[in-house]
């Protein structure tokens, strides 16, 4: 499992941090979906950081999984046991996967 840090600006827009990126911040930036889930996991604080994996771990509380490629990304449905929605996924995705995975698990 990794564990992702995202921070909240002033202007409301979520943004993964990702020393390693060597693209446009605003390719960081969560959007279409991402932004509500961060919302929910924040639960009203502006940083807070996310364990993730392809694989099934102990603690796993919600699941993305993969629909359709989608402009450059992927659409993903998140799954809990209180949320069903649309999430859109970007190409940084792939970055930090190497893929777009059919599913991502999340703490």
């Amino acid at each position: 499992m990794r564990y992702f840090k995202f921070e909240k600006e002033e202007s409301g827009k979520w943004f993964v941090v990702l020393p390693e990126w060597t693209g446009y911040k605003e390719e960081l930036e969560m959007v279409c979906g991402a932004d509500i889930f961060l919302d929910i996991l924040a639960q009203g604080e502006t940083s807070i950081e996310v364990g993730m994996d392809i694989e099934p771990f102990d603690g796993f509380r919600y699941t993305l999984t993969f629909m359709k490629h989608e402009s450059g990304g992927g659409d993903y449905h998140l799954e809990s046991e209180f949320y069903d929605f649309p999430v859109w996924l970007c190409h940084v995705t792939k970055f930090v996967f190497g893929e777009l995975p059919e599913k991502i698990y999340v703490a």
